[in-house]
């Protein structure tokens, strides 16, 4: 999983490794093969320890080890520094950067760590400039789906399926799900999507306005 970012053609998947709890080997058995692999800052420790080569190392570099900088940049790591006084997290400078090479982008590792960096996560993954981008984070025991138009789930009948609406409302139809909801609004400062049920193991939904965030429980 090191192809190039500059090889020519996009890469269907990216796979943006985050500084928080390291990935477990489970997840990295489930990356898709010919991954393009991007660490964000101390993520470059953990896509060295896990056996992957990142092919980008992106951010301040104030949390990663020397000795992870020194091996991937023998490995052909192209890294990009930016201060340390800067606007945007280093997730999200990263995010930027998969966004541009993929049509996917799978984040691991965010999970952990303090709690305002996940939340500061979480809302920059469902930001509208990825509104083009299928992306999701797997997070421990739950995966984080950001839902801009359509989208069919994967997950197993029964799983514990929440919906929230971050920014904006959200106007959404789904189907699959234990409660469906037909042409209707979340609120974004309301829990009314907490708790539905996977009915299906492919749920789908169909979001006319804004953006929704399913978070879907593994067992």
């Amino acid at each position: 999983m090191a192809r190039s970012p500059e090889s020519g053609s996009a890469a269907a998947t990216v796979v943006v490794v985050a500084g928080g709890d390291s990935p477990t080997p489970a997840e990295i058995a489930r990356l898709p093969a010919n991954s393009v692999v991007v660490a964000a800052d101390a993520g470059l420790d953990h896509a060295l320890a896990a056996g992957l080569t990142p092919a980008v190392a992106v951010g301040d570099m104030d949390s990663v080890s020397p000795e992870a900088l020194v091996a991937a940049e023998q490995a052909g790591t192209r890294i990009e520094r930016h201060p340390a006084d800067k606007d945007q997290t280093d997730l999200e400078l990263a995010l930027e950067l998969a966004a541009r090479l993929a049509d996917r982008v799978i984040v691991i590792g965010a999970a952990g760590g303090r709690l305002d960096h996940l939340i500061g996560n979480l809302a920059v993954l469902a930001s509208p400039r990825w509104a083009g981008v299928e992306i999701e984070a797997w997070l421990g025991n739950a995966r984080a789906v950001v839902v801009h138009g359509q989208r069919t789930l994967e997950t197993e009948p029964g799983a514990a399926v929440s919906l929230f609406a971050l920014g904006a409302p959200a106007r959404l139809t789904t189907t699959g799900l234990a409660w469906p909801l037909n042409d209707e609004v979340l609120e974004p400062l309301a829990s009314r999507g907490v708790s539905n049920r996977a009915t299906t193991a492919t749920p789908e939904l169909s979001v006319t306005e804004g953006v929704v965030v399913v978070i879907i429980l593994n067992g």
